[in-house]
C-alpha cells in the first residue's frame, strides 16, 4: 500500500508542480523560444525538470529510508537542477557546466564513497579492476550520463521515454537484489509520466505544453548514474558493469557517435547541431511521434537484451562484445544512413 501511495504521490506532486511553476516560468523568462534549431511553436515553459524533482522529493519523504548517502544524492540533485535552470535561463558556457558536474561527481565519490572500482570480466580471463583510477572513470561516467540525456532531449517526449526504460530496468534489478535504492528509480517513473502528460499533451489535449529543459535532462542523467554506480558497487550488487551499458544504450551511443563525428570534422564535441538520431529519423520522412515510438522501442529491445543477459548469467565478455558490436553497427548505420535509406526505398 505504501508503494502505491508513493507512486501516486510522485505523480500528483509532479502535476501540481507543473501547475504551480508555469506562472513563475513566464514571469522569470524561463521559457524556450523557437529558433533555427528549435522548431516548436510559441514560448514553452522550461519547468518540467523542477516539477519532476519536486514530485520525487515529496514522494520520497513517504517511503525512502533516510540516510547520509540519500541526503548527499538530494544535495547533488539540487545542485544539478540549479545548474540546469541557470543554463536554461542564461545559456551557460561549457566550462561552467563541466565544473559543476565534476563537483557533483566528487560528492558521489568522496562524500558517498561510491565509485567504479571494476569493469568486471569484460575480457573473460581476468577482472578489469580500476583501483583508484576508478575515481577518474566515475567522474567521466557522471559527466557522460548527464550530457547523454541532455543531448538526446531533442524532440517531445524522447528524453522522458528513454529514461522510463532506464528507471524501469534499474527499479527491477535493484529490487531483485534487495537494494532499497530501487525506490528512487521507482519514484521517477510516475513523475516522468506526469511530465509527459504535459509534454506530449496526452491524454489531455488542452493542457499547456511544457519542456523539461536542461534542468530536467541533467537531473535524469545524474540520477541514472548514481543508481548505476550504486547498483554495481553496493555490497549486494544488483548487476554487472556491462549490463549498465545496455540500460542507457541509446543516449550513450548517440552521444558517443555524434561527438566522434564532430571531432572528426574538427568541431567542438559540445557544438549544437541537428545530426542526432532523432533528427535523422525526421529528415528520413518520419513524423516526430513516429520517431519517438521507434527510438523508444529500440531502447526497450536493447535494455531487454541486457536484462536477459543478467538474468541468465551470460558471461560479461560475451555481453561486452555484443554491446560493442551493436555500437559499431549503430555508428556505421548513422554514417551511411542515406545509402541505407535509398536501398530500403528501392526494396
Amino acid at each position: 500500500m505504501e508503494y502505491f501511495l508513493a507512486f501516486m504521490g510522485s505523480f500528483l506532486f509532479t502535476l501540481c508542480g507543473v501547475a504551480a511553476l508555469k506562472p513563475l516560468a513566464q514571469k522569470m523568462g524561463l521559457v524556450d523560444i523557437p529558433n533555427d534549431r528549435k522548431l516548436h511553436v510559441g514560448d514553452t515553459p522550461l519547468i518540467g525538470g523542477a516539477a519532476i524533482f519536486l514530485g520525487v522529493l515529496f514522494a520520497s519523504a513517504i517511503i525512502m529510508p533516510l540516510s547520509r548517502t540519500f541526503n548527499l544524492y538530494l544535495l547533488s540533485a539540487s545542485l544539478i537542477l540549479i545548474l540546469g535552470i541557470l543554463d536554461d535561463k542564461c545559456d551557460l558556457s561549457v566550462r561552467s557546466r563541466l565544473l559543476v558536474q565534476v563537483f557533483v561527481a566528487s560528492i558521489l565519490i568522496f562524500g558517498a564513497n561510491f565509485y567504479l572500482s571494476t569493469f568486471g570480466f569484460i575480457f573473460h580471463f581476468f577482472e578489469f579492476k580500476l583501483g583508484y583510477i576508478g575515481t577518474v572513470v566515475t567522474v567521466v561516467a557522471v559527466i557522460g550520463a548527464i550530457n547523454a540525456f541532455n543531448m538526446v532531449d531533442g524532440i517531445d517526449g524522447l528524453a522522458g521515454a528513454l529514461s522510463l526504460v532506464t528507471f524501469g530496468s534499474l527499479s527491477l534489478l535493484l529490487y531483485k537484489a534487495g537494494n532499497h535504492w530501487f525506490i528512487l528509480a521507482f519514484l521517477f517513473i510516475p513523475a516522468i509520466l506526469a511530465y509527459l502528460s504535459f509534454n506530449l499533451r496526452w491524454p489531455f489535449k488542452n493542457v499547456t505544453k511544457v519542456f523539461m529543459g536542461d534542468a530536467g535532462s541533467m537531473l535524469i542523467g545524474l540520477s541514472v548514474v548514481w543508481l548505476l554506480v550504486i547498483g554495481v558497487e553496493s555490497e549486494n550488487r544488483a548487476f554487472s558493469p556491462v549490463t549498465a551499458l545496455y540500460l542507457i544504450a541509446i543516449p550513450l551511443m548517440d552521444m558517443a557517435a555524434i561527438m566522434y563525428r564532430r571531432m572528426k570534422k574538427g568541431q567542438s564535441p559540445f557544438k549544437p547541431d541537428r545530426d542526432h538520431l532523432h533528427h535523422i529519423f525526421e529528415r528520413a520522412g518520419f513524423s516526430r511521434r513516429q520517431t519517438l515510438v521507434r527510438i523508444f522501442l529500440g531502447a526497450i529491445v536493447i535494455a531487454l537484451i541486457g536484462l536477459i543477459g543478467e538474468a541468465l548469467h551470460v558471461p560479461e565478455s560475451i555481453m561486452f562484445v555484443l554491446f560493442v558490436t551493436i555500437f559499431v553497427f549503430y555508428n556505421w548505420a548513422l554514417m551511411h544512413v542515406w545509402q541505407l535509406l535509398k536501398r530500403f526505398r528501392k526494396d
